[in-house]
């Protein structure tokens, strides 16, 4: 195990209907880089997980309500998918309201699948270049996206990937990009 974000803690934002791989998978690869995280979601207690949209796949406990967390307490976000969990983030005021405060943060966010959802709904998209599920790529475009179709896109701060079948990818960049964005302006460690 690396340490490269020992110190640094990433939210996960989901609810009930999250796609279990896409929040289980990354959330495991940054503990290994150690990386400490909290599950905030809509209501406290427990959410329950889905695989494939469909069939369910257990629960996750909730660390926090989005509605109790600050942007400042964390070095990064993470935005799962799944079909039903982004549908009702972007319908809670107060988890719109954290992941547009977090992208205007300039703190990196990562998304994956229908994850990119929210991000539409908090109007922060325009001009930026994300992939997805190819099911809310119009809704990306209407929102002002330029979309790919790629295994994972990096935009500055945003990265996104477009389904479990890219999340080896996705969390091997997800490390990269936030380790990045976490080091030190001045690292004796990196050669300039």
């Amino acid at each position: 195990m690396t340490d490269e974000l020992r110190g640094h803690k990433v939210a996960f934002l989901a609810t009930d209907g999250v796609e279990r791989v896409e929040l289980e998978q990354p959330r495991g690869a940054l503990h290994g880089v150690g990386a400490d995280t909290e599950l905030l979601s809509l209501h406290d207690g427990e959410i329950s997980a889905r695989q494939t949209d469909i069939d369910a796949a257990g629960t996750f406990t909730v660390d926090r309500k989005v509605a109790d967390a600050s942007v400042g307490d964390y070095d990064a976000l993470v935005l799962p998918g799944g079909t039903m969990n982004p549908d009702q983030l972007r319908m809670d005021p107060d988890a719109v309201a954290f992941v547009k405060a977090f992208m205007e943060s300039g703190k990196p966010v990562a998304t994956i699948c229908h994850g990119p959802w929210t991000l539409a709904e908090a109007d922060v998209l325009r001009g930026r270049r994300v992939t997805s599920w190819p099911s809310i790529r119009t809704d990306l475009r209407n929102a002002g996206a330029d979309v790919l179709d790629e295994e994972v896109v990096v935009d500055g701060q945003l990265i996104s990937s477009r389904s479990p079948r890219d999340l080896p990818a996705f969390c091997n960049t997800v490390i990269d990009e936030f380790a990045k964005a976490m080091r030190p302006a001045w690292d004796p460690t990196v050669e300039r």
